[in-house]
């Protein structure tokens, strides 16, 4: 793995451990994480993330583990057939996320409007 990619994965792993998204099912949670890695860019894996954690904040008690993985998956499927519409701005992301927003929305202020493709 080189050293962008680990950076993406910290990233990535930032998100679950700020918001204890793993659940009680930890190997599974991870099982499924690596196989969203495999199918994914890491950055729309992280907007998908941050758009369930929204989509899902005041459901109590929150949805966590796999449960929470498959809604994310789902929004991925979603945008590999529609443009990407994020109801997030940068500044909001940064607020939830506490991590720069650039890697996901460039340097201007809205996602870029292309549906996603799979890594080459």
């Amino acid at each position: 793995m080189d050293l962008q990619a680990a950076i993406n994965r910290q990233r990535i792993l930032h998100i679950v451990s700020s918001y204890q998204l793993d659940g009680a099912d930890r190997a599974s949670f991870q099982a499924h994480l690596a196989d969203l890695l495999e199918q994914y860019p890491t950055p729309l894996i992280e907007l998908s993330l941050v758009e369930t954690l929204v989509d899902h904040w005041l459901n109590i008690p929150p949805l966590r583990g796999v449960p929470f993985l498959q809604q994310a998956h789902r929004t991925l499927q979603h945008w590999e057939d529609q443009p990407i519409c994020s109801t997030l701005t940068p500044g909001q992301f940064q607020q939830i996320t506490a991590l720069d927003p650039a890697p996901i929305f460039g340097p201007g202020e809205l996602p870029p409007p292309y549906p996603i493709r799979h890594p080459s």
